[in-house]
């Protein structure tokens, strides 16, 4: 029986190409990753960061696949499958324990490496996704990212699931805000923006709309049912930067997402609930098991209790919201449940990692 690994472990981590990391504005793959590899370096693991760019702000050792990153070309398949094939030629010049890919076309290579291989699945593992994941070779192990998602799709090869952390190097808010409730997300019918917009006037409540809109999908979704719907009691605000979201967070009376799909996780809720803003969603997806229902939020099962939870969220504590991020979410905890999976799945696949890793070699 091989002995599980112990000490500090050689990891490489296969971001994806599309942002920096840390990312300056929209990027929740690139902020995980980041804290990620900030957190397992501290803990002692020799962390070597593929990505594209110029450079990053991670104390890893970087190693770069493009000059710059490809945020106009987001989902195309082409550029991230040269961004895998040139990480996958420096992979071989080097010796590491464990590779952490958080990409989706690095699953089809990953197992020609020789290096054993954990996946984070980003997306929900259902169509075309869950079509995919189903091909891939066994020996990839795959980790979810809140068990909602996992039961999605439970026959997929998981090895673990992990929530994904998150650390806000700003102080919170003590008291609770009193500006307009916010909305803030990708311009899609899946995260219901015309729904906040529903809900907030029949509150009485204004509403401010921030959000992502650079894809083609975005912007048809914006002007053919967003803007017919606005009015003063709304402010759109468009690919806001970090600073300005910042602003809106601080001074709002709580984040509202009136999610249509089955959320994976939900970052933009634990970023509002570590800056002291309370969250009213809907019950879809991992929100019950981000949010702290009566406590740091509302879990609403239907879109006409979302007034009512949007009236109330000024009697939650911000130091609750902050507290119940810094126990379930902090980066720290991440990198110690992701190191545990990286040692049991290091161990259990190394044997036949480097058998195909030879073969892979003979064959070239």
């Amino acid at each position: 029986m091989n002995q599980p690994l112990t000490g500090s472990l050689r990891i490489a981590m296969l971001a994806p190409p599309w942002f920096d990391l840390p990312p300056s504005g929209y990027g929740g793959i690139e902020q995980v990753c980041s804290l990620l590899v900030d957190s397992l370096v501290a803990r002692g693991h020799r962390v070597t960061l593929f990505g594209a760019g110029t450079g990053t702000h991670t104390p890893a050792t970087y190693a770069r696949t493009a000059n710059k990153t490809m945020s106009d070309r987001v989902g195309q398949t082409l550029p991230e499958l040269a961004h895998v094939a040139r990480a996958d030629r420096m992979l071989d010049e080097t010796e590491f324990d464990i590779v952490h890919d958080h990409t989706n076309v690095g699953l089809l290579s990953a197992i020609r490496r020789g290096i054993p291989t954990v996946a984070t699945v980003h997306g929900n593992p259902i169509g075309e996704l869950g079509d995919f994941l189903s091909c891939i070779d066994r020996e990839i192990g795959l980790v979810s990212i809140s068990h909602a998602q996992r039961n999605l799709n439970s026959a997929l090869p998981w090895v673990g699931t992990v929530h994904n952390g998150f650390s806000d190097p700003e102080p919170p808010k003590s008291e609770p805000g009193r500006g307009p409730v916010l909305w803030l997300a990708r311009f899609i019918g899946d995260k219901g923006p015309e729904l906040a917009i529903d809900a907030c006037r029949a509150a009485g409540l204004p509403l401010v709309l921030a959000g992502k809109c650079n894809e083609e999908v975005e912007r048809r979704y914006l002007d053919e049912v967003i803007q017919p719907k606005l009015g003063p009691d709304v402010e759109l605000v468009i690919n806001g930067g970090r600073q300005r979201i910042r602003e809106l967070m601080m001074q709002a009376r709580c984040l509202l997402l009136p999610l249509r799909w089955e959320e994976p996780f939900g970052m933009v809720l634990v970023e509002a609930m570590a800056s002291g803003t309370p969250v009213v969603t809907l019950n879809r997806g991992s929100a019950p098991e981000v949010v702290a229902h009566g406590r740091t939020g509302f879990v609403c099962d239907d879109t006409s209790e979302l007034p009512d939870a949007l009236r109330r969220t000024v009697d939650l504590d911000p130091a609750e919201c902050v507290a119940h991020v810094r126990d379930r979410f902090a980066p720290d905890v991440m990198a110690m449940r992701y190191e545990h999976i990286y040692r049991r799945w290091a161990t259990t696949s190394a044997p036949l990692a480097n058998l195909r890793g030879l073969q892979s070699a003979t064959l070239r």
